[in-house]
C-alpha cells in the first residue's frame, strides 16, 4: 500500500488530490472485495461501481503527476515514491477488476450465452452515465486548478504593485535625500563666507583700534614735547 499522507512533503493541491485518491482506494477495494460473492445484477452494477472508481483513481493519478512537477526538488523524492505506490496499488486494483469482469457466467447469471442481448445496451448506457459523471468531476477538478490559479495571479499582481509603489517611495526618498544634502552644502558654504567676513571685519577693527591709539599717543607726545 502507499506511504501515509505527508503534507509537509507536496503542495497543498497535491496533498488535497492525494486526500481523496485514498477515499477513492477505500471505496473501490470495498466494491472489488463484494463482486466475488455477487451474480447476475448485482455483480454487474457492482463491476460498473468499481469501473467508475478505477477511473476516478486514474484521474486523480493525473492530476497529481502535473501537480508534483511544482512541488521544491528537495521534497520531490519523497513524492515520487509516494506516487509509484499508488500507481502500482491502481495496476493491482486494475488486474484484479478485469479477472473478476471477465467471468461473464457469473456476471450474468443464469441469462448468460453467446449471442448478444438486450444487456449489452444496459451496459452502453451504464458506461455512458459514468463518462458523463467524470467528465462532471474533471470539470469540477479543472475548475477548482483555475481559481486556484487566478488567485495566485491576483496575489502575485498585488505584490508587484507593492513592489512598485515601495521602488517609488525609496526613489523620492532618494531624492530628498539629495536635495538635502545640496542644501546642507550650501549652508556649510554660507557660514564658511560668513565666518570668513567676521574675520576680516575683526582685523578691520583692530587695525583701526591700533591707529586710533597710536595718533592719540603721538598727539599726547607732542603736547608735552
Amino acid at each position: 500500500m502507499a506511504n501515509p499522507l505527508d503534507t509537509d512533503a507536496g503542495s497543498e493541491l497535491f496533498s488535497s488530490y492525494e486526500a481523496e485518491l485514498k477515499l477513492v482506494q477505500a471505496d473501490l477495494a470495498q466494491k472489488l472485495d463484494q463482486i466475488p460473492d455477487l451474480t447476475g445484477e448485482p455483480r454487474k452494477a457492482a463491476v460498473s461501481q468499481a469501473e467508475r472508481a478505477l477511473e476516478e483513481a486514474d484521474e486523480l493519478l493525473g492530476q497529481m503527476r502535473l501537480e508534483k512537477q511544482n512541488i521544491p526538488t528537495s521534497a520531490r523524492a519523497k513524492v515520487n515514491q509516494r506516487f509509484r505506490n499508488y500507481e502500482s496499488d491502481i495496476d493491482a486494483s486494475r488486474r484484479k477488476l478485469t479477472s473478476l469482469s471477465s467471468n461473464r457466467a457469473a456476471l450474468f447469471g443464469s441469462r448468460y450465452t453467446d449471442e448478444p442481448s438486450g444487456d449489452i445496451n444496459l451496459e452502453q448506457r451504464q458506461q455512458l452515465l459514468s463518462g458523463t459523471e467524470r467528465l462532471d468531476r474533471s470539470t469540477q477538478r479543472l475548475l477548482s486548478s483555475q481559481r486556484l490559479a487566478n488567485e495566485t495571479e491576483a496575489i502575485g499582481a498585488e505584490t508587484l504593485a507593492d513592489l512598485h509603489r515601495q521602488g517609488e517611495v525609496i526613489r523620492h526618498t532618494h531624492d530628498t535625500l539629495l536635495d538635502s544634502e545640496n542644501y546642507v552644502d550650501r549652508s556649510v558654504k554660507t557660514l564658511r563666507g560668513m565666518a570668513r567676513s567676521m574675520a576680516t571685519n575683526r582685523v578691520i577693527t583692530i587695525s583701526i583700534i591700533t591707529i586710533l591709539v597710536l595718533l592719540i599717543v603721538a598727539v599726547i607726545f607732542s603736547k608735552f614735547r
